[in-house]
């Protein structure tokens, strides 16, 4: 149970370029020479990941590097954790900006759609419950108070269906933990994450399979990318796509499973105003939206975690951590976005991983754009 609690503690733990039409169309491309010197340096030495792979994606260019090292190769499926955050928040943004969900307004009190008696303040929203600021306690305390927090556990279970789920988390209180009023303190993670996929599927009509596929998955062309609930079982993970459980009941802030290019779309679509696959799946309003601080003491939107400023310059950096080491961020000044795998499953050391990408990989990334833009 202990190693459980800290699996689940551990999600918490784990942002222009120069592509004007001025630009000749065979201008340089980055050298990412060093790029890929640090990463397989990073998996020959570091015990817990034997492998890690990474694309990097420009605004307009599109996938402009992409190399894998170790026991992983380019096509690898790996499990996400929190890197799984900005795509759930995806699909609920283009719910929200589906004119066929005329009632569904990510701001508006989730009451408004959930149709049982709950135990939580009636004024909580959408918006509330994925930028970590219902006031439902939040995930560390699984670790802190495990036996207080169990009732809630059917999120992190491959058992039962999103719905059933839901109705849990909505109608059982927890008594014991401390909780707040809504939009008041940022509580990261846990309970509030799977509510907002039981209200996806109550407004939307359908699975949270189907709405993928039918607002981010089809229209994006993704191929792999799926959302599941192995976070209890994932030191057995094999690369295999048909290894994922919990279909019927995906974990909304930690399911996800991916390869490179799949996600790399995704990127995209946050690079370019809600583009993807020729599509418009978002409207730029939209994915600004995401990015909007609403917990400015550390830094947070909805999915995107948000790094400070620069000296003299704006917002740099947005980037979607995950425990198993896993780290997607786009760059909005430069243009470009990225993610690296790493498939640290048992549960130990997953910062070593995506904070060694942000303090060492990203700024080796940005001198190679730089040198060329």
């Amino acid at each position: 149970m202990i190693r459980f609690a800290c699996l689940l503690l551990s999600l918490f733990l784990i942002a222009c370029s120069d592509s004007s039409d001025d630009n000749p169309p065979d201008k340089a491309l980055p050298d990412f020479t060093m790029a890929d010197t640090w990463l397989e340096s990073f998996v020959a030495t570091e015990p817990l990941f034997p492998g890690g792979s990474m694309i990097i994606v420009d605004k307009t260019a599109g996938v402009i590097h992409k190399s894998a090292f170790g026991n992983q190769s380019e096509d690898s499926v790996v499990l996400l954790a929190s890197t799984s955050k900005v795509p759930a928040v995806t699909l609920l943004m283009a719910l929200h900006e589906d004119d066929a969900n005329v009632n569904f307004d990510i701001s508006a009190p989730i009451t408004n759609y959930l149709p049982w008696l709950g135990v939580w303040d009636s004024a909580i929203t959408t918006e509330n419950l994925v930028s970590n600021r219902s006031g439902i306690p939040g995930l560390f305390n699984i670790f802190i108070r495990p036996a207080d927090y169990a009732p809630h556990l059917c999120q992190f279970l491959p058992a039962g269906t999103l719905l059933e789920c839901a109705e849990t988390l909505f109608t059982t209180a927890l008594p014991n933990l401390p909780s707040t009023k809504p939009n008041t303190a940022f509580d990261y993670g846990g309970s509030q994450w799977q509510l907002a996929g039981g209200v996806a599927e109550l407004v939307g009509g359908g699975t949270w399979h189907q709405l993928w596929d039918q607002y981010i998955a089809e229209p994006c062309g993704l191929q792999v990318a799926r959302f599941g609930n192995n976070l209890s079982l994932s030191d057995g993970w094999d690369g295999n796509p048909d290894g994922l459980v919990g279909l019927a009941n995906p974990n909304m802030e930690g399911g996800m499973m991916s390869d490179l290019d799949d996600y790399a779309k995704l990127i995209s679509l946050h690079l370019n105003d809600g583009a993807c696959g020729g599509n418009q799946v978002l409207s730029p309003e939209g994915v600004a939206f995401m990015r909007k601080d609403r917990s400015p003491e550390v830094g947070y939107g909805m999915g995107w975690w948000i790094k400070a400023p620069k000296q003299g310059g704006s917002v740099y950096l947005y980037d979607d951590p995950g425990y198993y080491g896993s780290i997607s961020w786009i760059d909005i000044e430069r243009g470009y976005g990225a993610v690296v795998f790493f498939e640290e499953y048992t549960g130990t050391a997953g910062r070593v991983g995506s904070g060694g990408v942000t303090s060492q990989l990203i700024p080796i990334i940005e001198e190679a754009l730089d040198a060329v833009r």
